[in-house]
């Protein structure tokens, strides 16, 4: 079920993946635009506030679908890597929740007073971003066994003995062209 969700076992090539994320960044940033020109149109001034400006039912929707989209498109572009996003994203994320947790617990490893993460995680995420924008695609071709990565070969074909061929051998006592001594 997840796999239609998010894309789990989808593939999308590294040209289509810059398209669609540089179309998502259009896309998300018309639908600012236009989340911006409707709360400034309907409310009043004297009400405009940052935090009311969050608590918007379009812009909780927004988010919503722009990261449901992000999580969707890396996800295909993980697998078409060849890599399993069950096993990426998650660790993806964990690092993430770490560096931060460790940058608020210690300040002194923080990237920047204003910025809540350590060189650790930005390192991290810019190696995945990388990889996920320059990695060659992985081998379409060959089917894998994912729980190991290694190619699936069909077995080679064995002549198999009729079911006639195999009586005679039964009653003779051996094969074609041997006598059972």
């Amino acid at each position: 079920m997840l796999g239609f969700l998010f894309g789990f076992n989808a593939r999308l090539g590294r040209l289509q993946y810059f398209f669609a994320t540089i179309g998502l960044a259009v896309l998300m940033t018309a639908i600012c635009f236009a989340i911006a020109i409707y709360v400034f149109g309907t409310t009043p001034r004297a009400m405009l506030s940052p935090a009311s400006l969050m608590n918007a039912w379009p812009v909780i929707a927004a988010m919503v679908f722009f990261g449901w989209a992000t999580f969707t498109l890396q996800s295909m572009r993980i697998r078409d890597i060849g890599w399993d996003p069950v096993c990426v994203i998650p660790a993806w994320i964990a690092i993430l929740i770490v560096d931060k947790i460790i940058a608020g617990k210690i300040p002194a490893w923080s990237l920047d007073h204003d910025r809540n993460g350590t060189v650790v995680g930005a390192l991290t995420n810019l190696v995945l971003v990388l990889a996920l924008m320059f990695w060659p695609s992985g081998d379409y071709q060959e089917p894998f066994n994912d729980a190991y990565r290694i190619p699936v070969r069909p077995a080679p074909r064995t002549a198999t003995p009729s079911a006639a061929a195999e009586r005679i051998a039964r009653a003779s006592g051996g094969g074609f062209g041997r006598r059972g001594f």
